[in-house]
């Protein structure tokens, strides 16, 4: 992945943590756009692949972010997915998609901008995955 200008989809229910974080992205030079609900984020990424998805995982009785991160495996499986929460259930979704052959990374919330952007210069340097 080419570090400059990276495409960025941001989801979160809470407005000012997915503007927030946008607004810091793009100040870093990532093309970052944000979503506010899962369904909306399908939507965005049908017509708009990016490199990256920053999600929360829990969505008031929608889709969870694990839902839409197995979901870009299948269907955009060159982007990145990282996963944010601070919902004490979200280990019970890990393990169900564990025991379905899914990893991903998580951070608890609320996570520090910076570490946001240390991994996302960590996903820049990772060489492809081989298929």
């Amino acid at each position: 992945m080419n570090a400059e200008r990276l495409k960025v989809l941001v989801l979160d229910d809470e407005v000012l943590v997915a503007d927030s974080l946008v607004q810091i992205l793009a100040m870093y030079g990532y093309d970052a756009t944000a979503a506010y609900d899962p369904e909306q984020a399908v939507a965005w990424l049908s017509s708009h692949p990016c490199d990256i998805v920053i999600s929360d995982v829990v969505f008031n009785g929608q889709m969870s972010g694990i839902d839409l991160a197995i979901q870009l495996s299948e269907t955009l499986p060159s982007a990145k997915v990282l996963l944010m929460s601070g919902n004490n259930s979200t280990s019970d979704l890990l393990a169900i998609a564990q025991s379905q052959g899914h990893s991903f990374e998580i951070f608890a919330k609320p996570v520090h901008p910076m570490v946001v952007l240390e991994r996302l210069k960590a996903f820049t340097s990772e060489p492809p995955s081989q298929s």
